[in-house]
């Protein structure tokens, strides 16, 4: 999800609700802690430079059950983060703590925003010489990693 696509689906609805990836609610008196701009410059093991930019939201739990988040409010954050981080169109990530910090994808159902499994991926898997095969055999066999199955 884009930020110009939250900033629409907040002017729509009148709560304001993140849904996890096994259904699972984030209880309602959670807090958006911070909206930024998140750059990431790297390069990949095939040698490519990259640069990625997106927007994070980081959603915490508090304590705080007499002050819930509303779709103004929310909206507010926003439009100051763009005017002071001169942020522009980008896909979101949402940070929420779980065991660890988790980083998610957004998306919305009609009735609440739901938090979307991310995954790691090799960027330049024709420079590694790894077919697409093999990673599609490695994904669905995640036990069978033994010295000598190419996998490792």
């Amino acid at each position: 999800m884009k930020l110009s696509e939250i900033k629409t689906v907040l002017q729509q609805v009148n709560t304001i609700a993140f849904q996890l990836p096994n259904g699972k609610l984030v209880p309602p008196h959670f807090h958006v802690t911070e909206v930024g701009k998140v750059s990431k410059h790297f390069i990949d093991c095939g040698g490519t430079v990259r640069k990625e930019e997106v927007v994070n939201f980081q959603l915490w739990e508090a304590n705080d059950y007499d002050h819930r988040l509303h779709p103004e409010k929310l909206m507010r954050i926003i439009q100051l983060a763009e005017k002071t981080l001169h942020i522009d169109n980008l896909e979101i990530e949402v940070e929420y703590q779980g065991d660890t910090i988790g980083k998610y994808g957004l998306a919305f159902s009609g009735t609440h925003f739901v938090l979307t499994n991310t995954l790691t991926d090799c960027l330049a898997k024709d420079a590694c010489g790894i077919p697409e095969e093999k990673v599609i055999e490695v994904q669905n066999q995640p036990n069978t990693c033994a010295p000598g199955s190419g996998c490792c």
